[in-house]
């Protein structure tokens, strides 16, 4: 059994309130779920209101598909209109 993770950061500009932040986030998670079958959930900085800090988890048999998946999921976020990519750790 492979397991591989993935954080990222992302900067909304934009947010004023954690209800704002929280839109976003929703819309982020629901699309990357039904896109890539991954679990995904808000990791750190719940109180910040523009900081999104994301936490992903896949499982397989071998290494290079989860890898590919988690690539297409960072390249998918930094396409993102909304929220700015600020980096990632990425661990298989």
């Amino acid at each position: 059994m492979i397991v591989g993770t993935l954080q990222v950061r992302l900067l909304l500009r934009e947010a004023r309130t954690l209800k704002d932040k929280r839109q976003v986030l929703s819309s982020i998670k629901d699309r990357l779920r039904n896109s890539f079958n991954v679990a995904v959930a808000e990791i750190e900085a719940n109180d910040n209101r523009q900081i999104i800090v994301l936490g992903f988890a896949m499982v397989g048999n071998e290494a290079h598909p989860i890898k590919q998946t988690l690539g297409e999921i960072v390249n998918a976020l930094k396409a993102h209109p909304v929220a700015e990519f600020l980096d990632y750790e990425m661990d298989i």
